[in-house]
């Protein structure tokens, strides 16, 4: 079985620990209590291979960025959360993708990462287009979805991109090794 350490990224109050406690414990919490640092642990299986995910819920806030870093360099697949009822939530999230790639040292391309615009329940508070997303996720790279963790709306389907984009990477990987092993024989 496979481990894989994602990580949850994103400003304070977007849902980043609801959209976690949703997908590993089925509830949604509707209060807020500012996370510093959560870990989660849940066995799923994508295409027929079992991954054992350790979700680490981080803080959104200004008090705790310094341990941003620390997260990102342990991490391996990342999810990128705002909140469709917040601009500047979204207007954060390159940021936050930078430095990613600044701490990892790698292209987007070579990353497992997902945007997330979460709160989609609230359409009538709503900020940022889903349209608006797509263009600048394009222009990035990297897949979009958007979630709600109040009504459990594409909660389990953004976590399995996420993994899906791992296994891509692992099976690259073991392809690589393979070809090596044939040239070094030949």
């Amino acid at each position: 079985m496979n481990n894989i350490k994602l990580v949850v990224l994103g400003s304070g109050c977007v849902g980043k620990s609801s959209l976690t406690i949703r997908y590993v414990h089925n509830e949604f919490i509707d209060r807020y209590d500012p996370t510093i640092e959560d870990m989660y642990r849940k066995v799923i299986e994508v295409n027929g291979n079992h991954f054992m995910l350790e979700i680490m819920d981080t803080a959104g806030t200004e008090t705790f960025l310094a341990m941003r870093d620390l997260y990102i360099r342990n991490g391996q697949a990342f999810m990128l959360v705002y909140s469709i009822t917040s601009r500047s939530t979204f207007q954060e999230l390159e940021q936050v993708k930078d430095q990613v790639l600044r701490v990892k040292d790698q292209s987007v391309a070579r990353l497992p990462m997902l945007i997330v615009g979460n709160k989609s329940d609230l359409e009538s508070d709503r900020m940022v287009s889903s349209e608006e997303t797509e263009k600048v996720c394009a222009k990035w790279g990297i897949p979009f979805i958007e979630t709600s963790a109040k009504t459990n709306m594409n909660i389990s389907t953004a976590f399995e991109l996420l993994v899906r984009q791992m296994q891509r990477k692992l099976s690259d990987k073991d392809k690589k090794k393979k070809r090596s092993v044939v040239c070094q024989i030949l």
